[in-house]
């Protein structure tokens, strides 16, 4: 039996062909505010409405210093930026030195489980500009509740995440390392194009 022929153009209106390039093609970004850094990744900056893992060696190593130039612009535009469950309480005048407004921004308290069920919330809310996490012990399916969460929010996440756990996978759209010695970037994983090869020393930030 033979099928009979079908125009194409009138499947495509109808969305019963899957597009296989068009999904296969990167997101749009925010830049990063780092040249050096917007220069290697795939869109050109943070990968929009997605999960973005950084990977830390130790904490207070510059690893906030990396999403200062877009979290403050960010509020500068009116949009909230929640902290949920930081290490540590924000210094004001170090984060008002960044640019960032503070009046923008949010801090949740929480832990365990309540820290990841309160990022997932806040992220599909849709009313954030960014949310930053540092979850404990999240395995796959948590970071990938946080992954569709900021898709279904169009928000930026942020995972802050010890670098151990670089030799685990992730569903995150874009994972970083933040080395110390030497202070660089590297980049592990980026949808939509392959990893840069070459370190990106942190004193380079534009």
């Amino acid at each position: 039996m033979s099928a009979a022929p079908v125009a194409l153009d009138s499947l495509l209106d109808q969305r019963r062909v899957w597009r296989g390039q068009a999904e296969s093609r990167p997101a749009t970004a925010q830049p990063t505010g780092h040249a050096a850094l917007d220069a290697v990744l795939p869109a050109g900056g943070w990968p929009e409405a997605a999960l973005s893992e950084i990977l830390i060696a130790a904490e207070g190593i510059g690893e906030l210093q990396l999403l200062w130039p877009t979290l403050a612009r960010l509020t500068a535009e009116g949009e909230r930026v929640v902290l949920v469950a930081p290490p540590f309480l924000p210094y004001p005048q170090a984060w008002l030195a960044a640019g960032v407004d503070l009046r923008q921004l949010a801090l949740i308290e929480a832990s365990g489980r309540d820290a990841l069920w309160a990022a997932e919330q806040c992220l599909r809310s849709g009313s954030c500009g960014a949310v930053l996490c540092w979850p404990q012990q999240a395995d796959d399916r948590a970071l990938r509740r946080l992954q569709v969460a900021a898709e279904s929010g169009q928000t930026l996440a942020f995972a802050y995440r010890p670098l151990r756990e670089a030799v685990n996978p992730s569903p995150a759209a874009l994972r970083l390392a933040v080395d110390n010695r030497p202070a660089q970037l590297r980049v592990l994983k980026c949808r939509g194009g392959l990893a840069a090869a070459v370190p990106i020393p942190l004193a380079a930030r534009h």
